[in-house]
């Protein structure tokens, strides 16, 4: 989840809203590439998911990166939730989950340098703690009562909401994991292109990444649970934004998409005021009976599109939001595929020509059977596996293009990040499925086996 947002001044007219996203555009030259990773926290002995303070704990292990690894921290009521460093992010999420979100890099390269050496900053505290870290989409025994609440007023207003506007909404904030990559555009025009790939495509990277075939101790008939639980959250502000490829798709239809999403929360003086379902209309008005008499800041706008959760959503940059948590190797291999997809022209110009004349009917049925079968689904007749080998080659055809150069310039280019990929096409295997096989054959259903097997 995103921290609270600052440095914006007050919103004078409606037409700021758009002006602020497109604030965003950059020019080729100055793309960047951010990838957030999440994964769960367990004790060792136990097996249990880590609470948020104690000996062994998501707070020893803050304190560990803070005092051992230069991070800076970031404090809300005087207590420690996150840290920051360069440019980067460590931030909770509700369970617990610990989350990196990294610095806007130029290359996969330097992306895949800074997951490592995160990884290996948090093994070593953990190692010295007691506690382990594993990268799935769901968490795969433990049950809603058994999960911690991180301090942050922002997910005390969450929990207090999710039961109103669907059933799943708790499962997401405790018990899933995501790895997302955040990408640039250079103007109106080229945020809708891709915006629009990147929903439609979305699917592909669900089932390419499927890691979570287990829910509370049992398979649960999905390769990714993760996002069966996302369908089903608070369809206000979920889904796929059949708007986003309708005629007159621009910044200011999603601001207008964003406004009729209700408000969670307006962050003042170091707290989150409760404005659960209100509208940032009203807002916009002086009406909010939250804070009445009170206009919004941009800063109050930036907070609010982080309550936006469709599968790919726009601020000053793109996220792409439809892939399962994983192992260690798999991490990169997500900004890699996107990147292959998103920073090259000609790649993006295929993979629109592919999806371009798809309906809302199709977009939607390759969600739904990538979040069940993954690599396994069939819509019209097609299978998800010929269409993911498609898009990979489109990928890896961008990747080459881009021809930014790793190692020394050892390596010419950032195609070998696809290669999990690449082995899952071969295979026809997700991560989910490889899990699956184990618990139906050599684990003989004990899923503690996972925990030893899977860890970083």
């Amino acid at each position: 989840m995103s921290i609270p947002q600052s440095g914006g001044g007050p919103i004078e007219h409606m037409g700021q809203l758009a002006e602020y996203l497109e604030s965003g555009c950059k020019p080729k030259d100055a793309w960047r590439i951010g990838t957030e990773h999440e994964k769960f926290g367990y004790c060792k002995d136990t097996l249990k998911p880590i609470p948020y303070e104690g000996d062994r704990s998501v707070l020893a292990v803050l304190e560990g990166l803070r005092d051992g690894h230069g991070w800076s921290p970031l404090e809300e009521g005087g207590k420690l939730i996150g840290l920051t460093k360069d440019g980067a992010n460590v931030s909770l999420e509700p369970g617990g989950q610990l989350e990196l979100s990294g610095a806007p890099l130029e290359t996969i390269h330097q992306t895949c340098d800074e997951v490592n050496q995160h990884l290996r900053d948090v093994k070593d505290i953990a190692d010295k703690v007691g506690v382990r870290f594993i990268g799935l989409g769901a968490a795969p025994v433990w049950k809603h009562d058994e999960m911690p609440m991180m301090p942050k007023g922002r997910y005390r207003l969450m929990n207090e909401y999710m039961d109103r506007v669907g059933t799943m909404g708790k499962s997401m904030m405790y018990r899933t994991c995501t790895v997302q990559v955040n990408l640039d555009f250079a103007s109106e025009a080229d945020m809708v292109k891709k915006l629009r790939v990147a929903l439609a495509l979305q699917p592909v990277a669900t089932a390419l990444f499927a890691n979570s075939p287990f829910f509370e101790g049992k398979p649960n008939g999905h390769r990714s649970w993760r996002s069966r639980i996302w369908r089903d959250l608070d369809p206000a502000r979920t889904g796929m934004l059949p708007f986003v490829f309708e005629d007159g798709m621009g910044f200011q239809r999603y601001v207008d998409y964003a406004l009729d999403v209700p408000m969670y929360f307006v962050y003042r003086d170091g707290k989150y005021i409760n404005a659960l379902g209100q509208s940032f209309r009203d807002f916009m008005k002086g009406e909010l009976p939250a804070l009445p008499g009170e206009t919004p800041t941009l800063s109050d706008w930036a907070d609010h599109l982080t309550t936006c959760f469709p599968e790919a959503r726009i601020k000053k940059y793109m996220e792409m939001r439809g892939a399962d948590g994983g192992p260690w190797r798999r991490i990169c291999a997500l900004p890699a595929f996107w990147v292959g997809l998103m920073y090259d022209q000609n790649s993006l110009d295929a993979a629109w020509d592919m999806v371009k004349y798809w309906d809302a009917e199709t977009r939607e049925a390759w969600r739904v059977e990538a979040s069940v079968r993954g690599l396994h689904a069939i819509v019209g007749g097609r299978r998800m596996l010929d269409l993911a080998a498609e898009v990979l080659d489109i990928s890896r055809k961008g990747l080459i293009a881009r021809k930014r150069c790793g190692l020394g310039g050892m390596v010419q280019d950032e195609r070998h990040f696809l290669h999990a990929l690449e082995d899952s096409i071969d295979t026809g295997k997700t991560p989910a499925d490889e899990l699956l096989e184990h618990y139906h054959g050599d684990w003989n259903g004990d899923l503690n086996r996972l925990y030893a097997e899977y860890s970083y």
